[in-house]
């Protein structure tokens, strides 16, 4: 019982003090300590292990990200890097062969336009927005979002999710951005949906300036990319959505708290 009051004192006292001192004071070894405190995390390792094997069994579908996710839920004060690592050491991280859907064709006749934010010091807002696509897999089909991004702020300024890659997908996003922000220039890939005419015109009108990565330099657009990795990462991976009205509702409540 007084080895573990001194044990106690120590946990108390340690954030102020050095453990060396504190243990020399109330005559408590620090070898022991240590040795004490390495056989809690390895006892608190094999629980975190039992825990996560449970998640897996009630979820077998969801990846390492999901399962972090869960046990935050529960209780769990753990990040997704900790999660993967004993997820290997259990031989749960199964690779997952996944088929992946392109969303930019390049080959198509529209003009090309020149890289106009290459070494360009973006210095305030609505001086460049940048778009891009991604799609979002439910159980029984494919939708598409894409985003308008102000480089500046990193504020949304337009979204659109729909069922097909068609360009309206793109020219519904656009619109609603330019409802309340006109930028400067308007940067993106190489895509159909952003070099069709009836896009480029809606930028024309608008006096805005385009700006296109070159075909296969997907870094040129690299700010658009990192935010798509970290809708996909931070909502899409972690979810579960049942169909398209809730993938929505989750999109959109994600952007709203984004911005």
């Amino acid at each position: 019982m007084e080895s573990e009051r001194k044990r106690t004192m120590i946990e108390q006292l340690k954030a102020e003090y050095p453990i060396q001192v504190i243990c020399d004071v109330i005559s408590y070894s620090r070898s022991r300590y240590y040795y004490r405190t390495e056989s809690d995390k390895q006892q608190q390792e094999e629980e975190l292990k039992k825990a996560i094997i449970d998640v897996a069994g009630r979820y077998p579908t969801y990846g390492y990200r999901r399962i972090t996710k869960q046990l935050q839920r529960e209780g769990w004060t753990v990040n997704h890097k900790r999660i993967s690592r004993l997820m290997r050491e259990l031989g749960l991280l199964a690779k997952r062969r996944i088929r992946r859907k392109r969303t930019t064709n390049s080959g198509h006749g529209y003009k090309r336009y020149p890289n106009l934010v290459k070494g360009l010091a973006v210095e305030r807002p609505g001086q460049v927005w940048v778009g891009d696509i991604m799609y979002i897999r439910l159980k029984d089909e494919f939708v598409y979002l894409a985003v308008l991004m102000d480089v500046f702020t990193r504020s949304i300024r337009g979204w659109h999710l729909d069922r097909t890659m068609e360009k309206q997908l793109t020219i519904t996003a656009l619109e609603k951005g330019l409802n309340q922000y006109i930028p400067e220039i308007h940067h993106s890939d190489q895509g159909v949906q952003y070099a069709a005419n009836a896009y480029v015109q809606l930028l024309e009108e608008n006096e805005i300036a385009i700006s296109m990565a070159g075909v296969g330099k997907a870094y040129e657009n690299g700010d658009a990319e990192r935010l798509m990795r970290t809708i996909k990462e931070e909502e899409v991976d972690l979810s579960d959505y049942r169909n398209f009205n809730e993938v929505h509702t989750r999109i959109e409540e994600f952007l709203d708290e984004r911005n």
